[in-house]
């Protein structure tokens, strides 16, 4: 035979699977055969019969591109829904999207006004509709791109007719079980949004305000001497406040003081001042006093009842109350107290009977009637009431501070505290706190602390305001008393009717409503409320007006998945809905994730340049990379991306994908057909098939507890460390130079097809687009996706125990450096090269022994040899576990190279019909072929 027709005579690999990857360009392909097959679909006719695993959507917000944070958190829906469906479950996911609120009703504002200018409510509440339908469709296409199989021909949005009534329905039985009230208190109140605010949509950022010390003189001195004794010193007396927001203190009610607290009576200059005894030193040092003296100390009860004279409201004199929220930790110890700015301010006024007035109006600017700063904005006002108080002589100190403040989390504004009449539901009058604490510990938290986290967060929540005064939104549909604000007794059947005509009609069915068509003469008795609801009650009760309502969802559901935010926003407003209706949580499980940080742990951000969107990662790396990241990144913390951390991904992508191809292409020729029964497989062969079998249990183990990261590992470790650095390395010399139909070829491709079968289900929930690719490039017939499988079933007796692999492997790895310094110094070009000795302990080298002739095989060298004596002269000592067990010697081979595979043996050149190769090779040529047992 010529020498170039050698060549032929070899199994080289063949497949269809590119070495290249091209994600950007091939994903699209693919995603557009999906749906043009309705892989969905085919993958819920698979599944049906199966167990249900419900994860439920929490439903992202219809405004803008999809950005980094939504592709981590769909990404991880995904992989959830995939490896459940893959485990044997029915695992339906049903996308949705939050389209109430206030960003859109801003972005309609935008273009055409506010309500009334150029719209009226129902046209308004149209233009929000059709931004809210473009915004989902751009998203829906961002998350289809990211691999995301959903229902989106069925999504749940929640400003269809259907779930509005629900809704409706929902706020009903909540009102029936007792939950809501109305009330007159502070809530947060967003001057932009021009509408009360819920703890969730607050968020705290630094804030520079002026911070005050203010003289309340007393009324009567002569009450105070009564109360606490001699009066020593001279001059008028006054009590200090301090405040870091002026603007409040037009609204002024009382002093609050804590009544086991020492109080001073301090002599400054030609005055006398009342402050907390603990800070009299701290005051006078912010006030540049060194000269003073302290003339007696009481206790805070004794002046409760003193009456003291506001610093510029005319007329008003307020009185001196006690309170627990007094404390020393800044100003005077004496607290202003505002009932109609403030939580503990307004129970203060409770307490205590206090006027409730709020002097400040919807747009943040105080009402016309106010003396000296009506029509003002309440921030701007702040540097008048400053001039005014020093003008009046009633201010001791002024000096900026900056300090934690509430802001708008949707305009990163300031807010105010102003008290209105609001819908609250309640967390005290039927128990709605205590028990959603005792539902929280019936839910399985991942990671644990979000348990901790909630339930701090339940425990110290004020009542829930509901009510908005805005437009675009569920209206909270109730008739009230005109005179009492009683609601109607009848409210039940009412709210009925009203969902009835919503789900036909939409939202303006309300707001359309002539309230004599369901009270007839009642009507002039009642009269409708006008405000919305929290866009957070709209995906708060998706439990029930999707769950609920659809058969192949179910409630409750086994899994919530959100950022770490939603402790405050949709994992609890979820929870105090479903709680408030059916004293349960809605949930079996709730998974928390971080945000994304660039990889020097800073905020995403556009101003700091490190934003990466996932259509920019898509169409430079594709989809598939950006998944392997997520799962790689341990979704408990912060999860840190970059370009540079991205090419990290892509490289053990690119591994990954070299393995699968190495097994795709190795089966040329193959159908499960002519796959090998265990028992006569050649042991290696076993070996590398349990080894997956094993595997496989622990992957399906990590992904049962969302342990995506050591999915990732242990896939990434199997394929570069135990296939492609072990058992992949040592089987080519087989796989190539044997007879095609061998034995020990088909005993060897019977594995890399069982371990093939099993590795593309093992990506599939991760590399979604590339297992497929995968899939469709196996041997034997197959159905259209792999999604429609489940994981792989292994054959029985897979028993590899007649060869210590381990002790293998560990020997193996010795070899390795020795060979590298032979190659170093420049005596070999490659391990095979080289002839290597093994000088063994007894036991290793009976570990060793049985496959002896083919150890040669597993080292990769020409020649191999395993000896039990203790003559180990120029032999390097092995490492680690096998030291004092192994020496190893090795030296070049001076004999010719096989022309076919490579291996240099004595016999080349002396057969005459083959003078160019090794006796192996020849009989795998010409003769029977040669038999392998164990590699």
């Amino acid at each position: 035979m010529a020498s170039n027709q050698y060549k032929a005579t070899l199994n080289l690999p063949k497949t269809r699977f590119a070495m290249k990857a091209n994600l950007a360009q091939r994903e699209p392909q693919m995603l557009k055969s999906w749906y043009e097959n309705d892989l969905y679909s085919q993958i819920r006719k698979a599944s049906a019969g199966r167990p249900k695993f419900v994860l439920l959507d929490g439903p992202p917000y219809a405004n803008g591109a999809i950005h980094i944070g939504h592709a981590v958190n769909k990404a991880l829906k995904d992989m959830i829904v995939r490896c459940r469906t893959l485990a044997g479950f029915d695992a339906p996911y049903v996308p949705g999207w939050d389209c109430h609120g206030l960003p859109i009703e801003l972005q309609v504002e935008k273009k055409h006004g506010r309500v009334g200018k150029k719209l009226d409510g129902k046209a308004f509440r149209q233009a929000c509709r059709d931004y809210a339908h473009r915004q989902i469709k751009g998203q829906a296409e961002g998350f289809k791109r990211l691999g995301v199989l959903a229902d989106y021909e069925h999504p749940y949005l929640t400003l269809s007719p259907d779930f509005e009534a629900n809704q409706l329905r929902a706020f009903g039985q909540m009102i029936k079980r007792g939950h809501l009230y109305k009330g007159y208190k502070p809530v947060h109140w967003c001057l932009d949004c021009r509408s009360a605010l819920a703890e969730a949509e607050v968020e705290y950022q630094d804030k520079t305000s002026p911070s005050i010390d203010v003289r309340f003189a007393v009324t009567d001195t002569d009450d105070l001497a009564k109360r606490v004794g001699d009066l020593p010193g001279q001059g008028t007396i006054s009590v200090i406040i301090w405040t870091t927001t002026p603007w409040t203190l037009p609204a002024n009610q009382a002093v609050a003081v804590h009544a086991d607290l020492d109080y001073a009576l301090v002599q400054r200059e030609d005055e006398r001042v009342v402050v907390a005894a603990e800070l009299v030193e701290a005051v006078m040092a912010r006030a540049g006093d060194d000269n003073h003296t302290v003339l007696a100390t009481f206790k805070g009860d004794l002046i409760k009842g003193l009456m003291v004279t506001h610093p510029f409201m005319e007329g008003r004199i307020v009185p001196v109350i006690t309170g627990e929220h007094v404390t020393l930790e800044a100003g005077t110890g004496l607290v202003h107290t505002a009932p109609a700015h403030g939580v503990e301010d307004f129970q203060a006024g409770v307490e205590f009977n206090l006027p409730m007035d709020n002097p400040v109006g919807d747009n943040g600017c105080y009402v016309d009637s106010l003396p000296h700063f009506g029509g003002q904005h309440v921030f701007r006002a702040n540097e008048s009431i400053v001039s005014l108080l020093h003008s009046e002589g009633s201010l001791f100190h002024v000096e900026s501070y900056e300090h934690s403040y509430p802001h708008c989390w949707r305009h990163k504004t300031p807010v105010i505290f102003r008290a209105t009449p609001q819908w609250f539901i309640s967390m005290e009058q039927n128990g709605l706190r205590r028990d959603a604490l005792d539902a929280i510990e019936t839910v399985q938290w991942v990671p644990d602390w979000g348990q901790q986290r909630i339930e701090g967060m339940v425990d110290g929540r004020p009542d829930w305001c509901i009510s908005r005064q805005r437009t675009w939104g569920v209206p909270i549909a109730l008739f009230i008393h005109r005179e009492t604000d009683a609601l109607h007794p009848r409210t039940d059947e009412l709210l009925e009717q009203v969902a009835k005509r919503v789900e036909r009609d939409g939202i303006d069915a309300w707001f359309e409503l002539d309230p004599e068509e369901l009270l007839g003469d009642e009507a002039k008795d009642y009269r409708k409320v006008t405000d919305i609801m929290d866009v957070w009650f709209d995906s708060g009760v998706v439990h029930y007006c999707v769950g609920s309502a659809r058969e192949q969802l179910g409630w409750p559901v086994d899994l919530y998945l959100e950022g770490s935010d939603q402790h405050r926003g949709w994992f609890q407003s979820s929870l105090l809905t479903s709680v408030a209706m059916y004293g349960k949580a809605p949930y079996r499980a709730v998974l928390t994730h971080g945000f994304t940080v660039d990889e020097n742990g800073r905020k995403m951000s556009k101003s700091e340049g490190n934003v990466i969107a996932p259509q920019t990662i898509f169409s430079d790396l594709g989809a598939d990379v950006l998944r392997l990241w997520v799962a790689a990144a341990d979704y408990r913390n912060e999860m840190s991306v970059s370009e540079v951390i991205l090419k990290r991904i892509s490289d053990s992508y690119r591994r990954m994908r070299n393995t699968a191809r190495f097994l795709l292409g190795n089966m040329d020729g193959f159908t499960p057909d002519d796959a090998v029964a265990p028992a006569d497989m050649v042991a290696l062969d076993r070996w590398a098939v349990a080894r997956a079998a094993a595997l496989q249990k622990e992957i399906d183990a990590d992904y049962t507890d969302y342990r995506f990261h050591r999915v990732y590992q242990k896939i990434h470790n199997f394929c570069v460390t135990e296939m492609s650095g072990f058992y992949l390395d040592i089987i080519k010399d087989r796989l190539y130079t044997t007879a095609a139909d061998s034995l020990a070829r088909r005993s060897a491709q019977t594995a890399l097809w069982h371990i093939a079968e099993a590795l593309v289900r093992w990506l599939a929930p991760i590399l979604c687009f590339t297992s497929e690719e995968i899939w469709q490039a196996l041997p034997g017939e197959r159905d259209y996706s792999v999604m429609t499988s489940t994981w792989y079933s292994f054959p029985d007796d897979l028993d590899a125990s007649d060869v210590q692999w381990d002790q293998v492997i560990a020997v193996r790895d010795q070899v390795k450096p020795v060979l590298e310094s032979l190659r170093t110094e420049g005596k070999i070009g490659a391990p095979l090269d080289a002839s290597v000795t093994l000088h063994c302990d007894e036991t290793l080298h009976a570990a060793l022994a049985p496959i002896k002739d083919e150890l040669r095989f597993i080292l990769i060298t020409s020649y191999a040899q395993l000896r039990d004596d203790r003559d180990t002269a120029g032999a390097t000592e092995a490492a680690e576990e096998l030291a004092g067990k192994l020496w190893v010697s090795a030296e070049a081979v001076e004999y010719k190279k096989c022309e076919r595979c490579w291996h240099r043996r004595q016999e080349v050149g002396s057969i005459v019909a083959h003078p160019t190769l090794c006796a192996r090779c020849v009989t795998n040529i010409d003769g029977s072929g040669e038999i392998r047992l164990y590699a």
